[in-house]
């Protein structure tokens, strides 16, 4: 399958991200500079953590004018997938791909830390590999990963079963000492109603090697090679 790695200025998780695809899990991969206007040869596509446009106005806020961003929303239109990590997340959030928005850390403090991920569902495109309940290991490295959305927004991706990934204990249980920024009922993911979109504040690429810590980011990232051959 063929990955395209979306990458706008400031982005700088774009070659991680790369790498995974294209060393790790042998997949084909091309960067993908913010001016494209078509998207359509690619089966995934990734927005990499950084600090587009320097992060002005808010996090994700300028990056969601790009042009590429029209092609982003057909592509996500036609069932394309799609996954935005950390400022990809805010971007997706900005362009209003997903619902509610990424603010400052609650303690107003920048994070980068190991974090755990409970998988709420194994029946997506980006979790098919992983165990009901699985934790994951996935760093963080943000001082804006706080997701917020109104009361009735959060009914609703709960209702719909959209939250993917919520930060947990080593054991699963949610807690707010194992909430790193603050976010609403502990979300680290969530989905669109269509399910092809996801995002994501922890960075998956950064734990999918022994390595560096951890390998379960890989997980996601095999999911999606597994839901696009399926």
């Amino acid at each position: 399958m063929r990955f395209g790695v979306v990458v706008f200025p400031g982005t700088w998780s774009d070659t991680d991200c790369y790498y995974v695809v294209n060393d790790i899990l042998g997949q084909d991969a091309d960067y993908v500079w913010h001016q494209e206007s078509s998207l359509a040869q690619y089966d995934c596509v990734v927005l990499p953590g950084g600090f587009s446009y320097g992060d002005y106005l808010r996090a994700g806020a300028i990056a969601r004018f790009s042009p590429v961003m029209a092609a982003l929303q057909g592509f996500a239109d036609a069932g394309g997938l799609v996954i935005g990590i950390c400022n990809g997340f805010q971007i997706l959030c900005e362009a209003c791909l997903l619902p509610g928005v990424l603010r400052r850390n609650q303690h107003l403090e920048y994070r980068c830390q190991w974090t755990n991920l409970r998988t709420e569902r194994t029946d997506t495109a980006f979790s098919r590999r992983c165990q009901p309940g699985q934790v994951l290991q996935v760093p963080v490295s943000h001082g804006e990963g706080n997701y917020y959305a109104n009361d009735a927004t959060l009914d609703r991706l709960e209702e719909e079963g959209r939250v993917l990934f919520r930060y947990c204990g080593p054991d699963g249980a949610v807690t707010n000492a194992d909430n790193p920024n603050g976010s609403a009922h502990n979300i680290a993911g969530i989905l669109n109603d269509q399910g092809n979109v996801l995002g994501m504040m922890p960075h998956p690429e950064r734990s999918c090697e022994a390595l560096l810590g951890s390998s379960d980011g890989k997980l996601i990232f095999q999911s999606i090679v597994d839901s696009c051959r399926a």
